[in-house]
């Protein structure tokens, strides 16, 4: 008994010799990272909080109406490594609207699938500021001729698309405590469709879509902490945004708001149970709807839903 107990006790030490000799190298691995590495670290979380989440829900004021709008936005982090200072996401995104008709069609939906990447230009993880470019596309899906036969855009069916190079440039202002976590970014960037090169794009579109844009973002998280818990209880965000159109456009001037401006501010809370879902409630104002070939409507609009995705994946305290 004493010689099977003393065994006992040997399997046990070494157990525990083991497990500490893993943890002893977690930790050291951690140790021997150097600085540059930590700082590309960090930024990665800060990419990832400002990837556009995907939707679904609803929106009011439409002159069209919906029983449904997503924007399925699953982001594919394709480059997330303490190595680099880049950081590349792929997104399939399809934006849907099933209509409030006989049969519920969904009617021409927006394929915009695109590549973004992300670059530090500071090492200050409280004071981030950073690049992106991304290239996108956009289309219907549709084959039919883009104008009818009276020349106006042909909704029923016809093709729409178009492809465009984004960048814009971001910086930001964090504060992370043990308690409460608060972080504000503001973006400012130019959207530059393919069309001003004669390539890449349906030929009815000229002069009559905007092919330049000035893109804006501001993004407001707070995240309260659940003392004794490994999360936060709770995730407060506020994400407004707005494109304006700079080059020609039919014959709206230049100051014309209500043609070619697009605004839109949105509140989202996360409770603490979700791990990367969050409730929305949203307004805002179309002056060229983004919606493919419907982009000739203007209107203002409420919105109703979820968000979901990478950007709302911050439960952790490794804000």
């Amino acid at each position: 008994m004493l010689i099977r107990s003393s065994r006992q006790h040997l399997h046990y030490i070494l157990l525990l010799g083991t497990c500490l000799s893993f943890s002893n190298a977690a930790f050291g691995i951690q140790d021997t990272l150097i600085p540059s590495q930590r700082t590309n670290l960090s930024f990665n979380s800060i990419y990832r909080q400002n990837v556009n989440p995907g939707f679904f829900g609803n929106e009011y004021g439409n002159p069209i109406k919906t029983s449904l709008v997503a924007d399925v936005n699953p982001n594919v982090i394709l480059l997330n490594s303490s190595k680099s200072r880049f950081f590349a996401v792929f997104s399939p995104r399809v934006k849907l609207r099933l209509l409030n008709a006989r049969k519920a069609p969904v009617r021409s939906p927006s394929y915009m699938p695109g590549l973004k990447i992300y670059s530090r230009i500071n090492n200050d993880t409280l004071y981030p500021q950073f690049l992106s470019l991304a290239y996108s596309h956009h289309s219907n899906g549709q084959d039919g001729p883009t104008l009818d036969p009276s020349g106006r855009f042909n909704r029923g069916g016809g093709k729409f698309t178009t492809n465009y190079y984004t960048l814009d440039y971001t910086i930001g202002k964090r504060n992370v405590s043990s308690v409460r976590s608060m972080s504000q970014y503001g973006s400012l960037g130019i959207e530059l469709h393919t069309g001003l090169f004669n390539r890449g794009y349906s030929r009815e579109l000229k002069d009559q879509y905007g092919f330049v844009r000035v893109n804006g973002s501001w993004v407001y998280d707070i995240l309260t902490d659940k003392r004794g818990n490994d999360k936060y209880s709770d995730h407060q965000r506020i994400h407004a945004k707005f494109t304006y159109i700079t080059d020609r456009y039919e014959d709206y001037s230049l100051g014309n708001l209500r043609k070619r401006l697009n605004i839109s501010a949105q509140y989202n809370y996360q409770p603490g149970f979700t791990d990367n879902v969050a409730l929305a409630l949203g307004v805002g104002y179309r002056g060229q709807d983004d919606y493919n070939i419907y982009f000739e409507d203007s209107y203002s609009y409420v919105s109703v839903g979820v968000v979901y995705g990478v950007a709302f994946d911050l439960r952790k305290k490794r804000h």
